[in-house]
C-alpha cells in the first residue's frame, strides 16, 4: 500500500520526536549535604536580660526603738501616748508615781547628811589619838555609802518619766495606768524610727544578681496604692532552707504604708549577664526544655537543657551544652536527631584536638 505524501511528514516527524527523547539523559541524583535543609544558627553565650522582676514581702519599719521602764515596783499614774502618734526624741510617753521614791529619796538625803557630819567631826583626827582610826575610816565609808545612795535614788527619781529614744511613730503601747513598772520581755511602747517603713521581699537565689543597691521599684500596695521605693540593702546571704534572699526596699514616710502589711516591688529594670540563648531557641515539651544543637559535622541533636531567669527575649541557661555550642534559632522547626542541616550565621566551633599516644 503506498503512503499519501502528507503521512511521510507525519511519520518522520514523530520519529524525530522519538530520537531527540531517546538521547535525553536522566536526571542526577542528590546527595546528601544538597538534600540538608537550610537553617538559621545561633550560639549559646553571655547575653543581658532585661525585664521587670517581682518580688513580694511584708512592710516592716526600718529601725524598730523598744521602750520599757528603768525602774520596778513603781505604779504608772499617766500614759501621754498613743498608737500611730508620732513622737519627737526625748517626749515622754508615760508617768510612774513619784510618791513612794520621793520619800525614799528624802530619807537617803537626810541619813547623807548625818553621815557626812559624822565623817566632818573627825576630819581633822587622824593620828592624833582621841579616836581610833578605824572608828575615822568607818564614818568616812557611811559617808561615801550614803552619798552613793542618794545619787541612785536620786537617778530612779529622773527616770521616773518615761521618755521617746527616738522621734517616729508608734506602732505598739502596752502601758496602762495602774500598772507596776517591772523588767519585761514586753516594751511598753515600739517605735519606727522617723517613721521609715520598708519593704522586706525575698527575692529567689538566681534573681539576686539582677538587682543593685539604689535601683528603683514601684511597690503595690493591698489597697491598689502604689509607692516608689529605692533598694536599700541586698542581704549578703541566702536562707539555707528557701534559698531566697532578703532585699530591703525604702519606702516614702505615708499614712498607707503601714508596718506589717503586704507589699509586691516590680524592678522594671532589672538586668544580668548570664550564659544564655534566644528564647525562640527553646523548645518546651513533656520532657522539659531542649535546644537543638548543630555540632561541627552540620548533624542535629536534641539536648536538654536547665533554664532559669528570662526577659527582654533572652533565657538563661542553667544546666546545658556549654558556651559557643551553635543551636538551631527557630525551636519550633521540626528535626530528628542525625538530620543534615545547611546552616548560617554563626561560624561552627572547632572540634577538640585528641592527643595522641606515642
Amino acid at each position: 500500500m503506498k503512503l499519501a505524501p502528507s503521512s511521510f511528514g507525519v511519520v518522520a516527524v514523530l520519529a524525530a520526536t522519538l530520537a531527540v527523547a531517546g538521547c535525553k539523559k536522566p536526571p542526577e541524583k542528590q546527595t546528601e549535604a544538597q538534600r540538608a535543609r537550610a537553617v538559621t544558627v545561633v550560639t549559646i553565650g553571655p547575653r543581658a536580660i532585661v525585664g521587670s522582676l517581682a518580688a513580694s514581702g511584708d512592710l516592716v519599719p526600718r529601725e524598730e526603738a523598744a521602750v520599757a521602764p528603768e525602774v520596778s515596783g513603781y505604779r504608772v499614774t499617766r500614759v501621754l501616748a498613743d498608737v500611730g502618734e508620732y513622737v519627737r526624741a526625748g517626749q515622754t510617753l508615760a508617768v510612774i508615781d513619784p510618791a513612794l521614791l520621793d520619800a525614799q529619796v528624802a530619807q537617803a538625803r537626810a541619813q547623807a547628811a548625818q553621815a557626812e557630819d559624822q565623817a566632818q567631826r573627825v576630819k581633822d583626827l587622824d593620828g592624833q589619838g582621841v579616836i581610833s582610826q578605824e572608828q575615822i575610816a568607818s564614818r568616812r565609808f557611811q559617808a561615801e555609802v550614803a552619798r552613793a545612795n542618794l545619787r541612785a535614788l536620786t537617778t530612779q527619781r529622773q527616770k521616773l518619766a518615761v521618755s521617746a529614744p527616738v522621734s517616729g511613730v508608734i506602732l505598739e503601747k502596752n502601758a496602762r495606768p495602774g500598772d507596776i513598772s517591772t523588767p519585761s520581755a514586753t516594751p511598753w511602747f515600739r517605735i519606727a524610727r522617723d517613721g521609715q517603713i520598708e519593704l522586706s521581699a525575698d527575692v529567689a537565689e538566681d534573681d539576686l544578681s539582677r538587682i543593685r543597691v539604689g535601683q528603683q521599684a514601684t511597690v503595690n500596695l493591698p489597697s491598689g496604692a502604689v509607692a516608689t521605693g529605692r533598694v536599700r540593702l541586698i542581704s549578703p546571704q541566702i536562707d539555707p532552707q528557701t534559698k531566697l534572699g532578703e532585699v530591703r526596699i525604702t519606702l516614702p514616710v505615708r499614712s498607707d504604708i503601714r508596718a506589717g502589711g503586704f507589699g509586691r516591688a516590680v524592678f522594671n529594670d532589672a538586668s544580668a549577664n548570664v550564659l544564655g540563648a534566644p528564647e525562640a531557641a527553646i523548645r518546651y515539651d513533656a520532657d522539659g526544655a531542649k535546644v537543638m544543637v548543630v555540632g561541627p559535622d552540620n548533624k542535629v541533636k536534641r539536648v536538654p537543657v536547665q533554664t532559669g531567669a528570662r526577659g527582654g527575649g533572652v533565657v538563661q541557661i542553667v544546666k546545658g551544652p556549654p558556651a559557643g555550642t551553635r543551636i538551631i534559632a527557630n525551636a519550633g522547626a521540626l528535626f530528628l536527631d542525625g538530620d543534615l542541616v545547611r546552616p548560617s550565621g554563626a561560624p561552627a566551633q572547632p572540634a577538640a584536638k585528641t592527643a595522641v599516644a606515642k
